[in-house]
């Protein structure tokens, strides 16, 4: 799980519970999944059960169905485009201006992360992956002090994270996309520009695998 759930309110408990559900592929793409299935699954009441729902829908994450069921929405080729052109905008720009807000003390934690990602790929641990990956975008992006495109960065995330758990899945580990070194080399020696030329080349590996996939018709 990407929060620390201790203190904060049921509710906001229940929607993060099923953000990562979507954002690491506990949910596929394409997968109908009944609100009273989630209920259980989540060991949440209806009502917050519903409000998570509908706060995700509203950030395109997921899609009512009918019948009191949901949907994560597969990717088409042009919503890829578009997901990939905000994402490859908006989250260098991210890494660029939490560039001067970094401390040797943050360096070192999105470090320590980074070994994560690398453990998971050696292990061929997908989940263990997308998790690490994901806490290492964000942990820099935070830095960035921009709450305004931090919070499209997490939208793009939510409906770009099923295809590439997907994707992964059948490739494994070992061949997804991690330009993480290059980007803390770029930390170290406070090089905006570099750091924001890193992390564009990261989510574009990570972008042409799904599109790849898509064109394969695999998804």
């Amino acid at each position: 799980m990407t929060e620390d759930f201790r203190k904060i309110p049921t509710h906001e408990v229940t929607y993060a519970r099923l953000r990562d559900m979507i954002l690491f592929g506990v949910l596929e793409p394409g997968q109908p999944v009944t609100i009273q299935g989630l209920t259980a699954g989540l060991d949440a009441g209806m009502t917050p059960v519903r409000e998570a729902i509908r706060r995700l829908a509203a950030e395109g994450a997921l899609l009512p169905q009918g019948n009191r069921r949901v949907t994560v929405p597969k990717l088409s080729l042009s919503d890829l485009d578009q997901v990939a052109f905000a994402r490859l905008t908006i989250e260098p720009r991210l890494a660029e201006l939490a560039c001067a807000a970094l401390t040797p003390e943050l360096i070192d934690r999105l470090d320590a992360i980074d070994q994560k990602v690398d453990a998971a790929i050696r292990a061929d641990d997908v989940s263990g992956y997308l998790q690490s990956n994901h806490a290492f975008h964000f942990a820099l992006y935070e830095a960035a002090g921009a709450g305004v495109l931090i919070d499209m960065a997490r939208s793009l995330w939510l409906r770009f994270g099923p295809s590439l758990r997907v994707v992964s899945a059948k490739s494994g580990a070992t061949s997804l996309p991690d330009a993480h070194k290059d980007a803390l080399a770029a930390m170290r020696a406070g090089d905006a520009t570099a750091l924001a030329a890193a992390m564009h080349r990261d989510i574009a590996q990570g972008v042409d695998q799904v599109r790849a996939a898509m064109q394969r018709g695999e998804i």
